[in-house]
């Protein structure tokens, strides 16, 4: 490591070996930059997980446009809309097709007697096109009254059971007091608000939840024609809708909006993010600390050469060199822990947290950059020190 340090600085790699010369030191340095590298992916993965899941909430459907509530903040809240909302977008020239769509959220009692919460999608059978790809071929079987397809990654299920769950081989459960069929599955998984999901027609959806009518929908659906442009279409609706306590969106606008939404405003988003910000100050103090306890225990050497006429560049360098090299060696203890972390986490709440190598690439440049500023800020009282004073 010297000879190839020598090699790329030119020079005999003084930082490298006031780092080595105290190996408990070095050790204790490297823990703790790892430390700070393993809370910053991890915060990172679970923000990252939340982004995930808000993105898979809006698979089980499709639309070019996204009519919800005005008090809606994200798929699953807001008031229900009048169907009337529905016929006044259809009348647009350039709206080819719309459809309600209804959410609500209901509890599986397992027999085990765990307790699953599920979000259940409601649509019309004759409403193919607004099916997502994995649920599109299913959904006119399921105008059998009380079938429903049902998520196979949903938390703490038995993913090989579900998976094998089949119009020749259903699976029968009990919510909200009916017996509902499972016909068939898809793969979507848990989120931070419910263990699973179960896709559903309309008149199911109804059954299931008798408080709700036909004539208020959770949110609406709109197809445009071809060639016609979804932002246009858009400004018109909300512009013939604005009677209505109604916002129209992209559908796109609508996903990032609710991501928004969850990050600033919800406190899983908050709080994640706050992490996140206190990793990073953590690490900068423990690197800190390392350099600057280093820098006070060598300063009689710093000035022997001070007082030979180096400049102050110089010290900085090897200050620099010294967390250069923390944050190059603590990164990668780091990122596997990480790793392993995740793949735990991931087996134990089904939420899709993976490591990627964007995230890891971030973290690294944010690593040898805050390792770069905490040396810059321990080197400081070499600029002004007086080498008369220093002997």
């Amino acid at each position: 490591m010297t000879r190839l340090l020598a090699a790329l600085l030119g020079r005999l790699p003084i930082g490298w070996l006031q780092l080595t010369h105290n190996r408990g030191r070095m050790i204790a340095a490297l823990a703790g930059v790892a430390f700070a590298n393993v809370l910053v992916l991890v915060q990172l993965g679970i923000l990252g997980a939340l982004n995930g899941t808000v993105a898979i909430a809006y698979a089980p459907f499709e639309a070019d446009i996204f009519i919800s509530s005005s008090d809606a903040n994200t798929l699953t809240d807001g008031s229900p809309l009048s169907r009337r909302v529905l016929f006044r977008a259809l009348s647009d020239p350039q709206v080819e097709a719309a459809a309600p769509l209804y959410l609500a959220n209901v509890d599986w009692t397992r027999h085990d007697g765990s307790i699953a919460t599920m979000i259940v999608y409601g649509l019309p059978v004759e409403a193919q096109a607004f099916a997502g790809s994995f649920i599109r071929e299913a959904l006119p079987s399921l105008a059998m009254p009380d079938t429903a397809l049902i998520d196979r990654g949903t938390r703490a299920a038995d993913s090989e059971a579900l998976s094998r769950v089949s119009p020749e081989a259903p699976l029968q459960f009990e919510v909200n007091g009916r017996t509902i069929t499972a016909t068939g599955n898809f793969d979507l998984g848990g989120s931070f608000s419910a263990d699973g999901s179960l896709a559903v027609s309309d008149q199911t959806f109804l059954r299931l939840f008798p408080s709700r009518i036909s004539g208020t929908p959770s949110h609406i659906l709109v197809d445009v024609s071809d060639g016609a442009e979804s932002t246009a279409v858009v400004a018109r609706l909300a512009e013939r809708l604005s009677p209505e306590p109604v916002k129209v969106r992209t559908l796109e606008t609508a996903k990032a909006d609710d991501l928004t939404y969850q990050l600033t405003q919800r406190p899983t988003g908050v709080i994640f993010g706050f992490s996140v910000a206190m990793a990073v100050v953590i690490g900068l103090v423990i690197v800190y600390q390392v350099l600057s306890t280093d820098v006070a225990d060598h300063l009689s050497e710093y000035a022997t050469f001070k007082a030979m006429g180096y400049p102050h560049r110089f010290f900085l360098g090897i200050v620099l060199e010294e967390s250069v090299v923390l944050g190059l060696i603590g990164f990668l203890p780091g990122l596997i822990v990480a790793v392993g972390l995740y793949q735990f986490v991931a087996g134990l709440t089904g939420l899709p947290i993976e490591m990627t190598i964007a995230r890891a690439t971030s973290v690294f440049s944010g690593t040898i950059l805050a390792c770069a500023a905490s040396g810059t800020f321990a080197a400081r009282r070499l600029r002004a020190a007086d080498p008369a004073e220093l002997f």
